[in-house]
């Protein structure tokens, strides 16, 4: 088990400083990213956290997932790399 999660459903409240201290209980938050909106400035209601250690990242997810935040019950579990992007429409001049 790795030590970054990915935290989704988030209220779109939800700054990373919020996602730090909500994640701090569980050990030492290494990092805290709420994934913003580059047109809007609004978030897109996930994140990434990153705890010290693998023991730390799965008391997190026990603790935190499901858990209640802003009328939403957050989902929180292991981050996975990104998976390349197939078809789409790729414009070309």
């Amino acid at each position: 088990m790795g030590n970054k999660l990915y935290v989704g459903n988030l209220p779109y409240s939800f700054n990373d400083s919020d996602m730090q201290q909500a994640f701090s209980q569980f050990g030492t938050v290494g990092s805290a990213k709420v994934m913003m909106d580059r047109d809007t400035g609004r978030s897109k209601g996930f994140g990434f956290v990153e705890m010290s250690s693998a023991a730390e990242a799965q008391s997190a997810i026990q603790g935190m997932n499901g858990q209640q935040h802003g009328g939403r019950g957050i989902v929180v579990n292991e981050a996975r790399p990104m998976e390349p992007r197939t078809g789409g429409s790729a414009r070309r001049f």
